[in-house]
């Protein structure tokens, strides 16, 4: 939600709803957040920290017994879900890995001990050595996990969804020698397989299920379906806001964005009709959903009928780590490839016969040229497109790799919906994105988040700031 909520994936629907929950109103507005929920600040920030501290004391207890060979799994896990948690946080919290700033711009603590005095004082330290250690950490895990040790795999840090952990890190720890991308490269590989095309969703059958959320989002989750590497369940009211109940109203994906920038938008595949799933509507409700992200309730009080809103999350998918390994092509001016990746990956995702080569790219993302009628228009927040002007911390040439970063971002956006990874492409990449009321057929522009914007790092939760921990700068 307060991925979402931050994107550009949302749009204020003005005064005829009202808010349901005050942190969608100051999440959406890209104010500090002083809600104290399932889905804000202090949770995340209090129930992360919890993970790496049960992880420190996973590996302590090893240490603890001499860290024998037999242990070298479970430790590999408790180093990689110590690396997940700080590159979550640090993604959230942080402003984007910059290269040229990195050993200035503040980062989080990187929690390495099981602490054991009340009170610690800790410092943020730098973004440089917080990547550093969250590299360390999983260097040292991925030749070590074992998939043997576990009795459901996809519930632990298996040796796939380690891998596709380290291709999505290396695209965001950029090197100034793109050294990065070759790792990205090749451990998106190990997940991928030779056979790309086998690893990948088949959204075919996903598409053919009733389009009620719930059926296709049981599936979307499903432990046995091959695309799915790591799976873990979140306390969330997700899925009642965002999905198609008459909650959630004021700010949502609804059929503006969805057509001139999303889901049934022309692309590389054809049009909406091309796609194999299908998007229902839902009478009353200014939302287009995807059916991805169902609420599973826990009742804890069965004579009351109350209990906890659970969300089942797909942190990895191999279909993500196909576009992951798409842009590191990219990145490495190796365009066949990366025109090839998404090539299977359009032939896994829609009913398209074409074929994507380079020049379709550059013909449907490059610049727009009126007397050809190929390129596409710039997005502005009154005339919206796919395609939004790049300001990253790292270079991107004009021309051929700039319009497959676009045709990549334009794609990654469309198949992670509803998942939060749009924000973090959004500070990645520098894309300037505003904050829009449509209402009566007209836009209005409130406000806009610009590619230094210091409230692209989200406020650290109150409490923590109160304790001593530096508060993020706001320009």
């Amino acid at each position: 939600l307060m991925m979402e909520y931050s994107s550009d994936n949302v749009v204020d629907h003005g005064p005829q709803y009202s808010v349901n929950y005050k942190d969608q109103e100051e999440i959406y507005l890209w104010s500090d957040i002083t809600s104290d929920g399932n889905d804000d600040p202090r949770y995340m920030w209090q129930t992360h920290y919890s993970a790496i501290a049960a992880a420190n004391q996973a590996i302590q207890a090893i240490y603890d017994l001499g860290d024998p060979a037999s242990l070298a799994p479970q430790k590999a896990e408790a180093l990689m879900c110590r690396a997940y948690a700080h590159f979550v946080l640090a993604n959230v919290f942080c402003l984007p890995y910059n290269p040229e700033t990195a050993d200035k711009d503040m980062g989080i603590p990187y929690s390495e001990k099981p602490e054991t005095q009340v009170i610690v004082k800790y410092e943020r330290g730098t973004m440089a050595e917080l990547y550093e250690k969250i590299n360390a950490d999983i260097e040292a895990a991925l030749p070590y996990i074992s998939d043997d040790v576990y009795t459901v795999p996809k519930y632990h840090f298996n040796k796939k969804a380690g891998y596709a952990f380290a291709t999505r890190f290396y695209l965001y720890y950029v090197k100034d020698d793109k050294s990065n991308y070759d790792k990205a490269i090749q451990y998106a590989t190990v997940v991928l397989t030779e056979n790309p095309t086998a690893m990948l969703r088949d959204w075919a059958t996903v598409g053919a299920l009733s389009p009620n959320n719930s059926i296709r989002a049981t599936a979307f989750i499903n432990v046995s379906e091959k695309a799915n590497l790591l799976l873990y369940s979140t306390s969330s009211s997700w899925g009642r806001i965002h999905g198609p109940y008459g909650l959630g109203e004021k700010y949502t994906h609804n059929d503006m964005i969805a057509n001139k920038e999303t889901c049934k938008t022309i692309s590389i595949w054809g049009g909406y009709s091309m796609l194999y799933f299908s998007i229902p509507s839902y009478q009353g409700l200014p939302k287009v959903i995807m059916g991805k992200m169902a609420e599973y309730f826990e009742i804890t009080d069965p004579v009351n009928d109350i209990g906890n809103a659970h969300v089942m999350f797909p942190a990895f998918t191999t279909d993500e780590v196909i576009l992951n390994r798409a842009e590191a092509y990219t990145m490495k001016k190796d365009y066949t490839k990366a025109a090839a990746d998404l090539d299977t990956w359009i032939h896994a995702f829609t009913k398209s016969t074409n074929t994507v080569t380079v020049e379709s790219v550059n013909a449907l993302y490059g610049e727009y040229s009126e007397a050809t009628g190929t390129g596409m228009k710039f997005y502005t927040p009154k005339a919206p497109t796919p395609k939004k002007a790049l300001h990253p911390d790292f270079t991107v040439e004009s021309g051929t790799q700039e319009n497959l970063i676009h045709a990549i971002l334009h794609v990654r956006r469309i198949l992670t919906l509803h998942e939060g990874l749009r924000w973090f492409d959004i500070k990645r990449y520098g894309l300037e994105i505003y904050r829009r009321t449509v209402y009566n057929n007209e836009i209005t522009v409130n406000d806009e988040l610009k590619a230094d914007d210091s409230r692209r790092a989200i406020q650290l939760p109150q409490s923590v700031i109160t304790a001593g921990l530096e508060a993020n700068p706001r320009n």
